[in-house]
């Protein structure tokens, strides 16, 4: 019998009994290696924990915010399209956004507000963040490579969304498992999502009675032999 019936189950499940070493740990087993994201990508609050399916972004870099001279009508949006990706949220899902460089930041506190109140699972950005007291006030998920002010718009606009893009060596496609906590975030794909997270379920029980074993005197030899977990 499976351990979850539904998504927000394995979400309390996620940020009880589960952690993303353990749930790549299971990846490796299963012959995916690539799936952690750049270890600089952390939360901008330890305690925080992203859990949700992936809504990729993907960002370019632009050098002045409206252009005289450009072959190309979109260049001259105002942040490209990213309004409409940011309103294009849905519950449980991960703004995860790459593509361009670190000069300015991807997200803040008013991308927050409307992802809160479209009840978003939380941002991934392979760049920086900023408003990051207001975020923290909000308790809102970001994990970012830092924090830094300065202003995307006249540096940055988002080109697309719901692509397939690459943190990394990770490939994330729309739908994938988005799992994030202070030691990393990783990707989960979708078509493996279920046996996965079994599997992870299964570990997380087992090595508590490793612990147990462990505290009792057991040496880690004896241990492994016995439970085949360490």
């Amino acid at each position: 019998m499976a351990a979850y019936n539904t998504f927000d189950e394995l979400k309390v499940l996620a940020k009880t009994e589960l952690f993303t070493a353990l749930v790549g740990d299971v990846l490796d087993k299963m012959g995916y290696f690539h799936q952690f994201l750049p270890p600089e990508i952390k939360p901008i609050d330890p305690k925080m924990v992203v859990f949700g399916k992936a809504m990729p972004v993907l960002e370019a870099d632009v050098f002045g915010e409206q252009l005289e001279k450009s072959s190309n009508s979109f260049i001259n949006k105002p942040f490209g399209i990213m309004f409409e990706a940011l309103d294009e949220l849905k519950e449980d899902e991960v703004y995860i956004c790459t593509g361009s460089s670190f000069r300015y930041a991807r997200w803040g506190g008013l991308m927050s507000t409307r992802a809160m109140k479209l009840k978003a699972a939380g941002a991934v950005v392979h760049g920086y963040s900023r408003d990051t007291n207001e975020v923290l006030r909000l308790g809102f998920p970001m994990f970012s490579i830092g924090t830094y002010a300065q202003d995307q718009g006249p540096r940055g606009k988002v080109i697309d969304y719901r692509v397939p893009i690459e943190i990394g060596k990770a490939r994330i496609n729309p739908g994938d498992i988005i799992y994030g906590d202070r030691d990393g975030v990783i990707v989960v794909p979708q078509e493996v999502q279920d046996e996965v997270f079994e599997k992870a379920l299964q570990k997380a029980r087992g090595e508590k009675l490793v612990l147990q074993a462990l505290q009792a005197g057991m040496s880690t030899v004896e241990a492994f032999e016995k439970f085949g977990i360490m």
